[in-house]
C-alpha cells in the first residue's frame, strides 16, 4: 500500500494515517498531514503494524507527529506541533523496541518543536528497552530536550546510533528548552554517538544524561 502527492487533515483526537496492527509494507510519501488547529489531533502517523516507509511527508498542527517502533522515516518535515490541555508534544517518537528482525532508521529530517516541552525525536522505554535504532544527519530543535536518547527504567539501550545530526538553538538558546539531549547510555551495547553538531559551530556533548 502506497499514499502519495496527497493531503490528509487529521481526524479529532485520532491519527491522520494509521498502519494497524497485522499489517505491514504501508509507504507515505510525499504527504502532507495536518490538524486544523481547532481540535486534536493526537497522531500525524501512527504505526501499530510492522515495517512502514515515511518519506518527504510535511506533518503540522498536531499533538504527535509520527509514532512508530520500526521503519525508515526519512526527507521529512516535522514542525509546529499544537498543544491541548494535558499532551506530551514529540514529533517524532518511539516508545519501544522494534520488531524481531527490523529497525528504526530516522535519517535527513527537519524535526523542529517550537514548544517547551517533551522533545523533537524521542526514544522512549514505556513498553520496552529501546534497541537498533540509527538517528542519522538530522536537524533537531525544541522541545524540552531535542533528542530523548533511548535510556530508561526498563533496561540498557543498545545498537542506537547517533550519527551527524545538527542541533540547532533556532527555538531555545541550549537546542532544546532543558538542553540538546537526555537519556543517553554511554554503556549500551552498540551505542554510538558521534558526529553531532550544533548548527552554530561546536560539538554537541550527551553528557552524563
Amino acid at each position: 500500500m502506497t499514499i502519495r502527492n496527497t493531503r490528509v487533515r487529521g481526524q479529532q483526537d485520532y491519527w491522520g494515517i494509521l498502519q494497524r496492527e497485522g499489517h505491514s509494507g504501508l509507504t507515505v510519501e510525499d504527504v502532507e498531514v495536518f490538524g486544523n488547529g481547532k481540535v486534536r489531533t493526537q497522531f500525524g502517523i501512527l504505526n501499530q503494524g510492522k515495517m512502514i516507509t515515511i518519506r518527504r511527508v510535511d506533518i503540522h498542527t498536531i499533538s504527535n507527529g509520527i509514532c512508530t517502533e520500526q521503519g525508515v522515516v526519512e526527507d521529512s518535515y516535522l514542525h509546529d506541533p499544537k498543544y491541548y490541555s494535558g499532551d506530551h508534544t514529540d514529533m517524532i517518537m518511539s516508545t519501544s523496541a522494534p520488531a524481531k528482525g527490523t529497525q528504526l532508521v530516522i535519517r535527513n529530517n527537519t524535526v523542529i518543536n517550537t514548544l517547551d516541552q517533551t522533545g523533537a525525536i524521542a526514544l522512549f522505554q514505556d513498553f520496552g528497552v529501546i534497541r537498533d535504532v540509527t538517528v542519522e544527519g538530522n536537524l533537531l530543535a525544541g522541545g524540552g530536550w531535542a533528542l530523548y536518547a533511548g535510556a530508561g527504567t526498563k533496561g540498557t539501550s543498545s545498537n542506537v546510533k547517533v550519527i551527524d545530526n545538527v542541533f540547532s538553538r533556532q527555538v531555545w538558546p541550549k537546542g532544546g528548552h532543558a538542553g540538546p539531549v537526555a537519556y543517553w547510555d554511554h554503556e549500551g551495547s552498540g551505542n554510538v554517538w558521534q558526529g553531532n553538531i550544533w548548527e552554530d559551530g561546536g560539538v554537541v556533548d550527551p553528557g552524563k544524561s
